[in-house]
């Protein structure tokens, strides 16, 4: 099975300026992303997306095919559908899978994205796995819209007064990893395909980089993840 991972880095960020080139551990943030596409055995190319010339020169720098994003599919409106599709249109190759790996969710390893793979491997039939972590605190049963008299209005309406324990359980996309069959990609111009599984990944670890506020996050669960998941 013929693997492309694609890392799209886009030079502007008004919530973290510079957030892709921005060290977290030490490296780079979009490094991470890089690392763990290169160190997984399955996949069988890497190649950062990106419009920015200090991304470009850092990936360069480490080893790293880069695509150079055109700027009209850079700006803060761009869907990365779009961005992808360039990415394969320019390689012209072939591949059976798509692995979007985003720099903003750092926290996952090679052996996490050879399991997905491994998943692709095992059921012919399947067209897309998403990463997820399971959510208890933030489940849909504590959750309210509000009408013009600030009543609330639940969004689940059964479960409001069921024990958190006792809730059915409900998964959150974190970001890691977008995984698609190349065929349903072009086919249905998403990752979001209809015929997709979940990855269940650890909670404790979720992290999606957008705010100050979400770096500041990462730099203290950084060395705790890399030592408990990392290093182990």
């Amino acid at each position: 099975m013929r693997v492309l991972a694609i890392i799209p880095a886009r030079g502007g960020s008004k919530g973290v300026p510079k957030k892709n080139i921005k060290l977290l551990g030490g490296k780079p943030l979009i490094m991470h992303a890089i690392d763990c596409a290169k160190n997984a055995s399955k996949v069988t190319k890497v190649v950062v997306s990106s419009d920015s010339n200090e991304i470009i020169q850092i990936a360069i720098q480490n080893d790293c095919q880069v695509i150079k994003r055109p700027t009209e599919l850079a700006d803060d409106n761009s869907n990365v559908v779009t961005a992808v599709e360039h990415v394969y249109n320019q390689l012209n190759e072939e591949f059976d899978v798509i692995v979007l790996l985003q720099p903003t969710s750092p926290l996952r390893t090679p052996n996490d994205l050879n399991a997905i793979i491994s998943m692709f491997e095992k059921e012919a039939d399947l067209d897309g796995v998403i990463s997820v972590v399971a959510f208890d605190d933030y489940h849909p049963a504590r959750m309210y819209s509000l009408d013009e008299n600030l009543e609330m209005i639940p969004l689940q309406k059964e479960g409001e007064t069921t024990r958190r324990q006792d809730l059915k359980p409900v998964y959150y996309r974190n970001g890691c990893f977008y995984a698609v069959r190349v065929k349903a990609f072009f086919k249905e111009k998403s990752f979001m395909v209809k015929n997709k599984k979940g990855f269940i990944m650890d909670a404790n670890w979720l992290l999606n980089i957008d705010t100050q506020r979400d770096f500041k996050i990462a730099t203290l669960l950084y060395d705790d993840w890399k030592n408990e998941i990392v290093n182990h």
